[in-house]
């Protein structure tokens, strides 16, 4: 039982989308029908500013942070801590308070690692800001960060569940990035900075 409560508890943590709150909050509007359409710290940017967008990539990685210390405090077994920290990341990108029409889940993934993989999460991270320096492509960068932390988190000798949750994070990550994929293919993927009507 409390398994399943602190399985909830994630969920419902990872429902609050700050993007959709803070624009409904600061210019009475869906961040979802501006810019690229997903509610998340870049298209924040696109349609609030830095400051905003700043705070929203704050709050959503604190989302998943908070998740996973709760599964600790409550001396859950190392699985369903990791478990935890995906139902944090469903509720994300599904959020029941929000239509079930939320992010990409990047963010919150981030915060999920930083807890349980720090050190390989921070090399990741650092790798992650130089791709998206030199080629403006927040996506490109999420999708590194996301698959390599759980292998590199191998080499570290972190455990096989986590490893296993933080590839099934990737897969979701990638079907919520399918259209960046495309465009990453194709060349013609929106760069950070870029305006969207």
């Amino acid at each position: 039982m409390t398994t399943f409560i602190a399985f909830l508890v994630a969920y419902l943590i990872g429902s609050i989308s700050f993007s959709i709150i803070f624009t409904k909050a600061i210019k009475k509007v869906d961040i979802r029908n501006y810019g690229s359409g997903n509610a998340g710290a870049t298209n924040t940017m696109r349609v609030l500013g830095k400051g905003p967008a700043i705070l929203v990539l704050l709050l959503d990685a604190i989302k998943g942070i908070v998740a996973i210390l709760i599964a600790k405090l409550l001396h859950l077994p190392e699985w369903a801590v990791d478990v935890t920290g995906l139902l944090a990341m469903v509720g994300h990108v599904w959020p029941v308070y929000h239509g079930f029409k939320g992010g990409k889940g990047v963010a919150t993934t981030i915060g999920i690692f930083l807890v349980l993989a720090p050190i390989p999460t921070v090399i990741t991270g650092i790798i992650t800001i130089i791709i998206i320096a030199v080629t403006r492509y927040v996506s490109l960068g999420s999708l590194f960060l996301i698959l390599v932390t759980p292998l590199l988190s191998y080499f570290f000798g972190a455990s096989v569940s986590f490893v296993i949750v933080g590839l099934i994070l990737f897969l979701l990550s990638a079907y919520k990035h399918r259209e960046n994929i495309v465009r990453l293919i194709h060349g013609n993927e929106n760069k950070l900075g870029a305006k969207k009507a």
